[in-house]
């Protein structure tokens, strides 16, 4: 299939999903997430034994979901575009095979969150990552209050969502963000050979493992995943989130209640 806002690439049987909107970088409007939900679907039919994620151009892995369409959205709406990006995420996280984030600048909102369900993260030294949704008036909605704190532990967790701190490629290793950084010349070279390797390894053993990680670390998420969308949609036609996201898209500070 075709896509005009991701690329899908299945070589030696890796495949490489690029969010391919480099002039918007790569913001996850309602399109890109159908077609890598279409993308994730097809890969795994093609039987890849390892995934890649990443963004096109030299600025942004995921900068995040599309503001401008958010803005207007009323609950119900928001409710819908909540369970799109959670099923992107979730596929990504259950995808039959271990998907890798090459996080190559900007990770933040939606974009840090689908990072967050890949199995490892490795970070160009140019990355910078966040869950700065707080600062439009709304809440991490594709599953970064849940898979976050399970990654760099709650406090740590709480001031990034709280804070709706940015933090660099040094620092989020330093975190446990990401598991590695490399040079920013190097990202597709390294990633292409950790790929590379995985896929080289038992595909059916690799599958367990990490159905049985996943399973490990499950406990209560999906409730937990449930009530986030819950929260994220009915902060849609608050004064904070109408404010915060009409003042991203007019370049201006926000004035909140």
């Amino acid at each position: 299939m075709a896509w005009d806002t991701i690329r899908l690439d299945i070589e030696d049987d890796v495949a490489t999903l690029t969010v391919d909107r480099p002039d918007a970088l790569n913001a996850l409007n309602v399109e890109t997430l159908e077609a890598l939900d279409e993308a994730l679907s097809t890969a795994e039919d093609e039987d890849a034994r390892a995934l890649v994620l990443t963004g096109a151009g030299e600025k942004a892995f995921v900068a995040g979901a599309d503001i401008g369409y958010m803005q207007d959205l009323t609950t119900p709406e928001a409710q819908a575009y909540a369970e799109l990006g959670h099923r992107v995420a979730d596929a990504i996280e259950t995808f039959p095979a271990p998907a890798i984030a090459a996080v190559n600048g900007y990770a933040f909102g939606g974009g840090c969150e689908l990072a967050l369900a890949c199995d490892l993260r490795v970070a160009s030294e140019r990355a910078v990552l966040g869950q700065t949704e707080i600062d439009l008036g709304i809440v991490p909605g594709w599953g970064g209050t849940q898979r976050l704190p399970r990654l760099v532990g709650d406090e740590l967790a709480r001031r990034l969502i709280f804070f709706g701190e940015r933090v660099d490629a040094t620092d989020a290793l330093e975190y446990g963000l990401v598991g590695e950084v490399v040079a920013h010349d190097q990202l597709d070279d390294y990633v292409a050979d950790l790929a590379a390797d995985l896929a080289s390894k038992p595909k059916f053993a690799l599958r367990a493992a990490k159905d049985a990680l996943n399973a490990a670390r499950e406990g209560s998420q999906s409730a937990g995943l449930a009530y986030e969308r819950r929260v994220w949609s009915g902060l849609f036609g608050t004064h904070d989130q109408r404010e915060g996201m009409k003042a991203f898209v007019e370049k201006r500070d926000p004035t909140f209640e």
